[in-house]
């Protein structure tokens, strides 16, 4: 697992880098956001662990730019223990906060124990590309979280749960618009076309979502 480490104290970078690689990662470690944000733009991490209050950027607004390509677990570092700056963190998407000073053995305790949410919350289906967190309500699809409606959501989900099988559109309405009776079938249609454009925005050349006509719909496995 490869991780990226940022933070502009020596010490505690090296202590925290050696501490990470005894556990068996491979660590790459910046001291500026923007050393960062050319490292994510070369090679892809599993994790970044950032230090909230860096020279250049800070933490946060480093969060947002490593996040604009694709989902990746955060861990925030932080020398205060203020509750504002730690709510902050999480409705960035914190997965952890840690508050300094800490234990580089607990610390590799948490990078494991995130690591392994976010494993068991997104497995990939086999062969075709997605992840579903089912709790979260999101999917995930060539490594990028998709930005979906509730029945968006709702239809892309009910097709994973079942790999090249063709869903009708009665049991698609029973399963997604339930709730809906004013829905009728063109409802089907037109969610199945602008999850196809949200698909394409990711992947021009690739349609999963198959037309069976005059039944369906299925995904591609």
């Amino acid at each position: 697992m490869r991780l990226l480490l940022v933070e502009d104290e020596t010490a505690i970078a090296d202590t925290v880098a050696y501490a990470l690689r005894e556990d068996g990662f491979d660590v790459h470690h910046c001291l500026t956001a923007g050393d960062a944000l050319r490292a994510s733009g070369e090679g892809r991490f599993d994790l970044a662990i950032l230090d909230v209050g860096l020279p250049d950027l800070g933490g946060f607004a480093l969060c947002r730019e490593l996040r604009r390509t694709g989902d990746l677990p955060v861990i925030f570092l932080t020398a205060h223990a203020a509750e504002a700056e730690r709510v902050l963190g999480f409705e960035l998407g914190a997965d952890d906060y840690v508050t300094k000073p800490f234990s580089p053995r607990e610390l590799v305790a948490r990078v494991r124990a995130v690591l392994r949410r976010v494993a068991s919350h997104a497995e990939p289906a086999p062969g075709n590309g997605f992840g579903h967190d089912a709790e979260g309500h999101r999917i995930r699809w060539r490594g990028r979280w998709l930005d979906l409606t509730r029945y968006e959501y709702g239809l892309l989900a009910a097709l994973l749960q079942r790999p090249g099988a063709v869903l009708t559109r009665a049991q698609l309405m029973d399963r997604v618009w339930g709730d809906a009776l004013e829905s009728g079938d063109r409802t089907v249609d037109t969610h199945v076309k602008t999850l196809r454009a949200k698909l394409h925005a990711f992947d021009p050349s690739c349609d999963p979502i198959r037309t069976h006509r005059g039944i369906g719909y299925s995904i591609d496995t």
